[in-house]
């Protein structure tokens, strides 16, 4: 039986560069999570409780994807992806110990306090974004091509179940006694000084095709012309650019949905995005023994409609219970979408422009959660938190059923009846 569950759903983990990657992935996410949570929470309190401040500074994390993403991306392809990689997690490791330094010493506290927070969030956006450019840029160099399906599942159960260990390094050192909000950011560090370590580790090299007879800007735009020329891809992108700002940029709401909902505070921000990171690993680990085309575009329509229902099942949730159980079907329907999404995508791009492509993805995605953290940050602080969330997974849901009408996306949803339908 064990045997059977390798080769089906662990099979990428066999290649040890790739499992060097994914351990360094999923300490790195866990991190990025933990930092998440206590830089939100530390917003809010010294800021009086004000959503708005929280969702600047978790905002600021995103914004980086606007302009970075595409510079990274041309790197990754124009020098070696490892070396790259690894400069990410040396430079993310010293920006976390620098913040955890300042939050001890009291440094990040009266007026200064939150645009302290909102410049080191955008530095530590930009480092993140390379990070995972990078990481998705290395994935499909580290298995064989019939494997990457599997392999890109088993890299999203480090991205979008990492939200589980983060929130649970917090929540255990808040059980054992040991944490304060400083505590909570020098655990961010040690976890990314893992990921470090085995970042080193890894000795496959390799980069792209760069033309040197071209400019830097020429070879710089050519991953948008090689998207926006591809109706499929294209497609694709604007489809989970919608389903980030409206479903999955929650992260400024949490605080004020802890208090309203939970009664609680940092904890109960850490036990609402261990369910939502619970329900993400589990359905990205079950993704990565689907080998059908057909199951995953089903799988796919049926994700992106509860993606659309599971914040609105949250807004309405009215204890505990309830609401944990809302929110790991928010991470298990989130990440079974953008799971699936990934696969496609990188099933589609050419090595060459990999790096270049994967930046105009993280320009679209990132983008729109940036400044949709932001918008909801502010709305919520003249309605209610859950009432935002309850929206948008409803806008969603349209986005859903108006993206069947579109024949690329058809194909993804139904390929063997629109196989039929043109035969």
């Amino acid at each position: 039986m064990l045997v059977a569950i390798r080769d089906r759903f662990l099979l990428a983990l066999q290649y040890q560069d790739y499992r060097t990657l994914w351990i360094a992935n999923a300490s790195a996410g866990a991190a990025s999570w933990a930092l998440i949570i206590a830089r939100g929470w530390l917003a809010f309190e010294i800021t009086g409780g004000s959503s708005l401040w929280a969702g600047i500074v978790t905002g600021m994390v995103m914004v980086p994807r606007v302009f970075a993403t595409p510079i990274v991306g041309f790197l990754a392809d124009r020098f070696d992806r490892q070396t790259l990689l690894s400069w990410t997690y040396t430079l993310n490791l010293a920006h976390n110990i620098i913040l955890a330094i300042l939050v001890m010493l009291g440094l990040v506290q009266g007026v200064a306090g939150p645009w302290i927070l909102v410049v080191l969030a955008l530095i530590n956006g930009t480092l993140r974004t390379a990070q995972q450019t990078t990481t998705q840029t290395l994935v499909p160099n580290l298995v064989p091509r019939e494997h990457l399906p599997n392999a890109i599942a088993l890299n999203e159960a480090t991205q979008q179940g990492s939200r589980f260990t983060g929130a649970l390094a917090i929540i255990i050192a808040v059980q054992l006694g040991i944490i304060n909000i400083s505590a909570a950011f020098w655990i961010s560090s040690a976890l990314y000084a893992i990921g470090l370590f085995e970042v080193y580790r890894i000795g496959t090299r390799s980069r792209g095709r760069i033309d040197r007879n071209r400019s830097f800007f020429s070879n710089l735009v050519a991953g948008f012309v090689y998207v926006y020329q591809r109706p499929l891809i294209l497609s694709m992108i604007l489809l989970v650019l919608a389903h980030c700002a409206f479903t999955m940029s929650y992260e400024a709401l949490l605080p004020a949905i802890s208090q309203q909902k939970l009664g609680s505070t940092l904890v109960g921000v850490s036990y609402l995005l261990a369910g939502v990171g619970g329900g993400a690993l589990l359905t990205s680990l079950l993704l990565a023994g689907i080998r059908s085309e057909a199951t995953r575009g089903k799988l796919f329509l049926l994700f992106g409609l509860l993606s659309g229902l599971s914040p609105m099942a949250l807004a309405l949730s009215s204890n505990w219970e309830l609401s944990i159980a809302a929110v790991v079907g928010i991470g298990a329907t989130q990440a079974g979408f953008m799971t699936i999404t990934h696969t496609i995508i990188q099933s589609l791009v050419d090595d060459g422009v990999r790096g270049r492509v994967s930046g105009v993805y993280s320009v679209h995605v990132g983008g729109s959660m940036a400044v949709t953290n932001m918008i909801n940050g502010g709305l919520a602080d003249f309605f209610t938190a859950s009432s935002v969330m309850a929206v948008g997974g409803g806008l969603f849901i349209v986005a859903i059923l108006v993206s069947m009408g579109s024949g690329h996306l058809r194909g993804i949803y139904f390929p063997r009846l629109t196989e039929r339908v043109a035969a």
